[in-house]
């Protein structure tokens, strides 16, 4: 069961997601130092990056529709929920009641009265009765949200299969494949990247019998509890056309923070002792699980036919995980990690630390 946390103090939510702001920010350029260093390809940043622009136009939606939080706005329309104990993200229902609103945002936009008309009005209730006009911005908010979820292009609850081409040719096609969930349990962000190969008569992504298959297929499987092994293992076993050769899973957070969060663990005691300044007091966990493909077998499905299976590298370290490589940093800055460094925590010397300067550069401490 998660505990949830409402912010209904009009300050400090509205700190919340400039915290988040400045976080998102500085994932991307975390992604450019993973890509320099040749641990992602310029087609997984891009789609990295993607991900990462849909998530800050989440909090920024999401951030306009609790704009005013706190102050009578003549309704009760609540305040965000956050996962206080364990992701410091919001809970999913958050956006799933998002996706909801989006459906309707044409109808809300359409009957509701325009930006100008609702500042025409303010000007008039500010001058004539020298009133603040709480309602009218509570109205003119709700309008921003319905716009902002009417251009889409946000973070999803589900983030549908979606395919990149890497090249090949008409026998043997590489595909980049990724897909995005909000996972319910842990109330994070996690993106999926699959690197397969497609021997089909026809390019998976023309192909309208295998295609709504593959997606259905992976949205079912994509369970934090689910191991890689499992998920890769089910997708070539089901797919005899389709042989992936590598997947990502990266689980972007849990944040910490001492002003919203009440996580326990070293990186606690650090934020906690360490102080911070606003908007400095916060650390965010990177978590990428990897699987790769490193030999093939061949069995046979018929008299006259066979398929390849793939044989997945294990690290004799991580059976439990059913992965190939675990690679975990944590994002913070200066101050927080200064304090992180003189105290070197048992389990984080191992931990990847990539420290955001007062300037906002990425700097990459191992």
């Amino acid at each position: 069961m998660t505990d949830a946390s409402a912010l209904t103090d009009l300050f400090a939510s509205r700190r919340y997601f400039r915290k988040f702001e400045e976080i998102t920010r500085h994932l991307g350029r975390v992604a450019g130092v993973l890509h320099a260093e040749g641990n992602l390809s310029k087609d997984e940043v891009e789609v990295l990056t993607r991900y990462i622009t849909a998530l800050t136009f989440t909090f920024r939606a999401l951030s306009l529709k609790y704009l005013l939080v706190g102050r009578d706005t003549g309704r009760f329309f609540g305040s965000l929920q956050i996962d206080q104990k364990e992701s410091g993200f919001p809970v999913i229902t958050e956006l799933m009641t998002m996706a909801n609103d989006a459906s309707q945002a044409a109808n809300h936009l359409r009957n509701a009265a325009s930006g100008r008309q609702l500042k025409e009005q303010m000007v008039k209730k500010i001058v004539g009765d020298h009133e603040i006009p709480t309602k009218l911005q509570f109205a003119l908010s709700q309008r921003m949200y319905y716009e902002e979820l009417a251009k889409g292009d946000l973070f999803w609850a589900r983030n549908d299969p979606e395919i990149v081409w890497l090249g090949g040719d008409d026998d043997r096609r590489t595909l980049l494949i990724h897909w995005a969930v909000y996972d319910s349990e842990l109330n994070l962000p996690v993106i999926y990247l699959m690197e397969c190969e497609d021997t089909g008569r026809e390019s998976l992504y023309r192909d309208q019998r295998r295609w709504p298959e593959v997606q259905a297929h992976l949205m079912a499987q994509s369970l934090a509890g689910l191991k890689l092994m499992t998920i890769a293992t089910g997708f070539d076993e089901d797919f005899d056309d389709l042989h992936p050769k590598k997947l990502r899973r990266i689980h972007l957070g849990p944040m910490y923070s001492s002003a919203y969060t009440d996580q326990s663990g070293p990186l606690s005691d650090v934020l906690r002792d360490a102080r911070s300044p606003e908007g400095q007091d916060w650390a965010l966990v990177w978590t990428e699980e990897r699987l790769v493909s490193n030999d093939v077998r061949t069995e046979r499905t018929g008299w006259f036919s066979s398929r390849e299976l793939q044989i997945f590298k294990r690290d004799p370290f991580l059976i439990d995980e059913g992965a190939s490589a675990l690679d975990r940093a944590v994002i913070l800055p200066q101050r927080p990690y200064q304090v992180l460094a003189e105290r070197a925590p048992a389990g984080f010397g191992s931990v990847r630390k990539f420290v955001v300067s007062p300037g906002g550069r990425v700097l990459d401490y191992r």
